[in-house]
């Protein structure tokens, strides 16, 4: 294995201290080593004078990473592995992601397992798991105004978001239909234990081709969840006439001004995670969120 990229959330000092350490053992190993902060992954939220902050998807790729990178090690937390798979998925480089955050529920291994996880990657010993991304993207008429990769969701909401608005929402071929409520998601299997999950949504494991609609707080009791084919386009309309926010990830945004509408299908770029043992999809829920455990009878008084 050749090059190596390191991409770190550089707002924690921890982060940057091991980023920095991490290229030293690399060098001495002989590997190349580029460098970047998951900053450069971050679309930017869009601001009343300046509605759009468009930045192209294959722009997102850090200076020095190219196709000769194999493999990119990231530090940080989940945001950080968020904005990582933007800036990798348009080269298809496998991410090996290190938790120095809280949740970690998209990272691979804790800080203190790095050594060891280091040379059984460096020694061919992992494998490969794909995950879907969405390709969101705003038009105005027949022009795109924005676009962005998401690989846990989009959400699509009313300023202030505690406001009801009716979504006009069409899957695929089939029939519109009217959504009334603060806002909807479109999520993949990997966002459905996100802001998804929270929202009321299924659980969907990785491997599952399908992707969920589901409604914020909605002021009807038909309007609830609904898992469709993943190669299936989804198009929102605002019925009513006042300006929306689009967040793709939590972390890049857009304002969807009156007469816009917003197009969501499932990308071509996959993000690739490297894995050191068979992914176990239940046991990380069990261990991050507490499904399936054991139930505990009530002691006895």
């Amino acid at each position: 294995m050749g090059k190596i990229g390191i991409i770190y959330n550089d707002g924690k000092p921890e982060a940057t201290q091991f980023a920095q350490e991490l290229r030293a053992w690399l060098q001495q190993r002989g590997r190349q080593v580029c460098m970047a902060t998951g900053v450069g992954g971050l679309l930017g939220y869009a601001q009343p004078g300046s509605p759009v902050c468009h930045t192209p998807i294959e722009w997102l790729v850090p200076p020095g990473f190219d196709r000769d990178v194999e493999l990119t090690i990231v530090l940080g937390g989940d945001g950080t592995v968020l904005s990582a798979s933007r800036q990798c998925a348009p080269l298809g480089i496998p991410l090996l992601t290190v938790n120095t955050g809280h949740l970690g529920f998209l990272t691979e291994i804790y800080v203190e397992s790095l050594p060891t996880a280091l040379e059984a990657v460096l020694s061919g010993d992992y494998q490969i798991e794909e995950r879907i991304t969405l390709l969101v993207q705003v038009w105005e008429g027949d022009t795109r105004i924005w676009e962005a990769l998401a690989l846990n969701e989009v959400v699509l909401h009313r300023e202030p978001l505690a406001k009801l608005c009716h979504f006009e929402v069409q899957v695929g071929q089939y029939a519109v239909v009217d959504i009334p409520a603060d806002g909807v998601i479109v999520s993949t299997p990997t966002g459905s234990t996100a802001y998804a999950l929270s929202a009321g949504g299924p659980v969907l494991a990785p491997g599952v081709a399908a992707l969920l609609l589901i409604p914020i707080c909605p002021h009807s009791l038909a309007s609830r969840a609904l898992v469709f084919d993943d190669r299936e386009k989804v198009q929102v309309w605002a019925a009513n006439e006042s300006r929306l926010v689009l967040v793709a990830d939590g972390n890049a945004g857009c304002y969807v001004q009156p007469g816009n509408y917003v197009t969501i299908q499932r990308s071509t770029y996959l993000a690739r995670f490297v894995r050191l043992r068979p992914p176990e999809f239940f046991d990380l829920l069990r261990q991050k969120l507490g499904w399936g455990l054991p139930h505990q009878a009530k002691p006895k008084s």
